[in-house]
């Protein structure tokens, strides 16, 4: 390669040939001796849902936004490399310092979720549901959002939600607005409105590709419309898988994530974040039996990490998520290499006017839940 194709490959964020050829054993040591150089300086947060390989390397393990958070209390590290999907990068630039640098170490981890809900979508949703609904309605977003998503949901007195609190901020938002805007999960925001005691026939959808509100009745008893999103995972979960379960493990309890459709959640012993879902296997007597309704690579740790116990994928034919798979050793180890050599690869920057508005929406979940 010349020098010349190599400063060009920096440049478009595109990984050099040279780590594509390097062993396991190789990288493993080179970023085990990175660590150890760079000290304090350098963070590594690792999403549960990251691989096996990557999230060994780890600082902290968690869920986005409790990364975020660990981001921002950690003061002394100059260098955050962020081992997971692009909008936890730019949540962690939005709670860090201006001294701190946020790297994502492949640009094409993004989120398909998060991807369903862009900014122009939502100020086109919102100026037409504030014509038939007028100022009654206040937005919340999912953290799994964008950060142009949040910034929105900011400025216009709502608030971001995760997967542990959203029942606590779905009430709070109810005492601010007659009506909710949830963004961008429906599968979520219909799962928890539906908990704290709104009817499904009192649930819209709105069809942001077709600019429509899709709702049977008189428009007048919505109380909640939801983004036509989802998590291109969780939906794979099906009524099927549960009734497999049952009929070949009678005794198996099912757990999933509440970014499942309303069915399977419905139909499952229990459902929570990712984090309930880890602390209920923790906690459950040896011998238990837990079919999993979430991520295939934190499932296969779960297994791994309870051999007392049968957890099993309630979808036997499930994947891991194919975006978290973008960061593996070879783009880690490029990541740490470029801080080593004063290259700045990947960066994560969120504007400040963008972020002056998503800490909004983000300050008013945390001070409440």
């Amino acid at each position: 390669m010349s020098i010349l194709q190599y400063f060009e490959e920096q440049k478009s964020g595109t990984l050099p040939d040279k780590y594509r050829d390097l062993s396991q054993e190789e990288m493993e040591a080179r970023i085990t001796k990175i660590k150890e150089q760079l000290g304090e300086k350098l963070f590594i947060p690792g999403h549960h849902y990251q691989r096996d390989d990557v999230i060994q390397f780890a600082d902290s393990a968690g869920d986005s936004l409790q990364l975020a958070q660990i981001c921002a209390d950690n003061e002394a590290a100059e260098h955050i490399v962020f081992c997971g999907v692009h909008f936890m990068a730019e949540t962690a630039d939005i709670l860090t310092t201006d001294k701190q640098k946020v790297y994502l170490p492949d640009m094409r981890a993004g989120c398909s979720m998060a991807d369903m809900a862009d900014i122009f979508q939502t100020d086109r949703a919102w100026e037409a549901l504030e014509n038939l609904f007028g100022e009654t309605i206040v937005p919340l977003t999912y953290v799994n959002s964008t950060a142009a998503i949040k910034a929105f949901v900011g400025k216009n007195g709502g608030a971001t939600v995760t997967s542990s609190n959203a029942h606590a901020m779905v009430k709070w938002a109810f005492t601010q607005k007659e009506r909710i805007l949830f963004l961008p999960d429906q599968h979520l925001g219909r799962n928890t409105a539906f908990d704290v005691g709104v009817p499904l026939n009192e649930m819209a959808v709105w069809d942001p590709i077709n600019d429509k509100l899709v709702y049977e009745g008189s428009i007048k008893d919505i109380k909640v419309i939801l983004w036509k999103g989802h998590c291109s995972v969780h939906e794979k979960f099906t009524i099927q898988n549960t009734i497999d379960v049952r009929n070949e493990y009678p005794e198996m309890r099912i757990i999933v994530h509440p970014e499942c459709s309303r069915e399977v959640v419905a139909l499952a012993d229990d459902s929570g974040s990712t984090k309930n879902i880890i602390d209920k296997i923790n906690d459950a007597k040896p011998g238990s039996q837990w079919a999993v309704g979430t991520e295939m690579n934190l499932v296969n740790r779960l297994i791994k990490t309870h051999p007392d116990k049968h957890i099993i994928s309630l979808n036997p034919s499930m994947c891991p998520c194919l975006t978290m798979n973008r960061i593996d050793l070879p783009h880690l180890l490029w990541s740490l290499e470029s801080i080593i050599n004063g290259e700045t690869i990947n960066q994560i920057i969120v504007d400040e006017e963008t972020t002056k508005g998503a800490i909004m929406a983000l300050n008013r979940m945390l001070e409440r839940a």
